[in-house]
């Protein structure tokens, strides 16, 4: 499956799921031991070192940011981020 973030239209991530540190099975294993996932469970790992840390400067998720993750055969989950 290919995977890809896009923050305010840039594409910050473009790869597929085999590029990941831990493949899909392992990390859902890993979290059913210490919680149920129940369907629709979104599981969320994060980047190495953080997307937008790698920029000069940082470009990092404010109040406002759309962000927007795409993972082919699945869909795409969309997020503004709010200050809460």
């Amino acid at each position: 499956m290919h995977l890809r973030t896009i923050i305010d239209g840039e594409v910050r991530q473009d790869e597929t799921v085999g590029d990941l540190l831990f493949d899909c099975r392992y990390l859902i294993s890993y979290l059913s031991q210490g919680t149920t996932l129940q369907k629709g469970s979104v599981i969320m790992t994060g980047t190495p070192g953080g997307v937008g840390a790698g920029f000069n400067p940082p470009k990092w998720l404010v109040p406002g940011t759309q962000m927007d993750v795409h993972i082919s055969q699945i869909g795409t989950l969309r997020n503004n981020v709010v200050y809460a």
